[in-house]
Parts: structure tokens; sequence; C-alpha cells
């Protein structure tokens, strides 16, 4: 399998780089970002598989022809309400499967309109496998599965402020707070304030039991539309400290964080003090719970699963795992199409088995 991975010169792609390092079906990797130089440097770390290539993702003709030397693209490339769609795009038009960490959900509902075009392609693309969205929603398909009439699931996650993140994941959460996002109540879509809705969540530690808020993440506009039955469908999110989330909503009341351009220059006008907001006492770790209701046998029945981790490692896992699954054919019979995690993966049980077995720290 050769891989080209978008983005492979960040801070979120390090854990993904080791973690192929290990693995024989990989044959070879194109580490592309916009710094060559950074590209270069991981890609000496990887090894003799991995190669460095210079390539800006808004140069579209320099991007469809990269692929085309590829099995696979994959994409750490954000922020994703910016890219997701035209790389995806880009994928399609190189008759290459895609795979991506995308983590906003008007991201994943504008990569969905390609669903026609990707299966007239035979392209699958595979949008939103990462830990939250991702293992989320596999963890959510697991209980759905479990009962006979499933109703409600509750999507939770929080990070640490010791967390290693890149600019991309801090822009990420300056939109994830902004203006409003889509929940899932009363059987269909409803808009909510991104921010609104406090609750308090038990994770396991070192997070423990912190606030939470909605946040515009993938998992209520995907599980919905492919787990039929469900009447409601929520996403909250928070950080240790709390104060992180807290003051991104206070500064998005004021429209800073309301345009791509006023994020940028917030985030650059806020870069030299993010040492502040950490603290030796907040985690350096990430974690997600996952709560399922209805009745089974005409009981009422709950379910929930947890995890934990560093942030990088929980997201590359299930996306590489995914990877090798396709390699191994496991997705052969399926159309071309936009997958996200709970439509791709029909029985979440091995697929999890795998991820405990790679270290993964799940409970069921």
């Amino acid at each position: 399998m050769r891989i080209l991975f978008l983005g492979g010169a960040g801070d979120m792609a390090r854990a993904m780089v080791d973690l192929m390092k290990a693995e024989a079906a990989i044959d070879a990797v194109t580490l592309a970002d916009l710094d060559g130089a950074k590209a270069q440097t991981r890609a000496g770390e990887g090894g003799p598989r991995f190669r460095a290539l210079q390539l800006d993702l808004s140069n579209r003709e320099g991007l469809v022809a990269a692929m085309k030397d590829h099995d696979i693209a994959l994409s750490y490339a954000g922020p994703f309400y910016r890219f997701e769609r035209p790389t995806a795009e880009a994928a399609i038009s190189a008759g290459i499967n895609y795979i991506s960490i995308a983590d906003d959900y008007d991201a994943y509902l504008a990569v969905s309109e390609l669903e026609d075009r990707a299966k007239a392609a035979g392209v699958k693309v595979m949008t939103g496998f990462g830990n939250s969205p991702g293992l989320t929603q596999i963890l959510a398909k697991h209980g759905y599965r479990a009962m006979d009439h499933p109703t409600r699931i509750a999507v939770h996650w929080a990070g640490g402020a010791n967390e290693a993140v890149g600019p991309s994941n801090i822009l990420h959460v300056l939109h994830l707070m902004s203006g409003k996002t889509l929940q899932w109540r009363n059987g269909r879509e409803t808009y909510v304030p991104c921010g609104g809705g406090r609750k308090m969540v038990e994770f396991p530690e070192p997070i423990g039991r912190i606030p939470t808020w909605y946040t515009g993440h993938a998992e209520s506009v995907s599980l919905p539309r492919n787990l039929p039955g469900l009447t409601e469908v929520s996403v909250h999110g928070g950080a240790v400290p709390p104060f992180d989330f807290q003051l991104v909503a206070f500064l998005s009341k004021f429209g800073l964080t309301a345009t791509h351009e006023r994020r940028v220059r917030l985030f650059k006008t806020i870069k030299p003090l993010l040492p502040l907001f950490q603290s030796k006492k907040a985690p350096d770790k990430s974690a997600g719970r996952v709560e399922v209701w209805g009745t089974h046998k005409g009981e009422e029945a709950y379910a929930c699963a947890t995890f934990v981790g560093h942030i990088a490692f929980i997201t590359s896992c299930p996306c590489l795992q995914t990877m090798l699954w396709f390699a191994r054919g496991a997705f052969d019979g399926l159309p071309g199409g936009v997958y996200s995690p709970e439509r791709l993966i029909e029985d979440p049980g091995p697929f999890l088995d795998e991820l405990i077995g790679r270290g993964m720290e799940i409970q069921l």
C-alpha cells in the first residue's frame, strides 16, 4: 500500500508516522506538507520507506498529480472546515481512495454532498476517522447494536491543556465554539449555540469530572443519518482546565472567531500567551465517553464506553487500522461513496478488539 500523507509534518502526524513504521503492509509513504523542510526531517525519522514532498493543498493540479502515484490519500491537513471537501474532491478526480481525521461538523456535511460523485468514480471517501469523530462513532454503534431499540446517543470528549497540538487544532477549537452547530433532537436536526448546553461529565482519569458544552463535531450529524431510529444525538466537548473553553466561548460572543480570517488573526495574537494557559497540574491526555440508551427485550437498556490516551495516539490508531483493513480487502464489497466510521465498520467488535490490542485504553 502506497500512502500519500497530507499534513504529514504536523504535530498530530508524528504518532501516525511512528505507527506506520511498524506495518509491513505499508510499502511507501510520501509525507506531503506545505513546510517541505519539516517534511524532509520527518521522512528521515520514518526510515527508507518514507519520502518528503513540498505540497500546497490549494494547488489543485499539483495535489491531484501527487495523488495519482498512490493507493490512498490520508489527510491530517486542517483546519478541515477549509480543506476537507476540496481535498476529497481532488481524490475523486485522481481516482484514489481517501481517508481523513476531519472533525468539523460542517466539513462532514460538505463532503456528504460528494456521495454521488464518489460512487460514480468508485472512490471511497472515508471522513472523520480519528478519535472524535471516529472512535466515538464506532463505540456508539457498538452500544446501538447491543439493543433491540436504541433511541439516544450522547458523545462527550475532553482534552488536556498539556497535549501537544498544532495551529490547525487551535483553529479547530476556535471554530467549534463559534456560532451554531447541529444536534439531533426529537428525531430531527436542530441548530443550537456552540458553547451552550453546559453539562457535567465524568471522564476517565486524568481528566475526571468536568463541565462540557455543545461543540461542532461531526457525530451529531453523521450518527442519525446512518443509525436509524434515533430520537436524540448530542455532542459535548470540554477541556482541563475548563477556563480554556470558557475563554473561547467568551471571545466568540464578540465575533472574534466568526470567520477563518478572524480566527487566524486571533490565533496570531494569543499565540505568545498560550504557555500561560498550560499548567503542570493540567493533564497531557484526552478522553471520550459515549452513552447509548434504549430498550432491549422489553427492558430499559444502557451502554457506556470510555477511552483515554495521548491525543495524537488515540487519533492515529483508528485511522491506521482502517487503512490496514482497507489493504486487507475488508471493504472491497462496498461501493464508492462517502463513509463515516459507523457506516463503514459493520461490526465494531473486532475493530475495537484490535485497537485494544494496539494498546488503546478502551473500556466497554
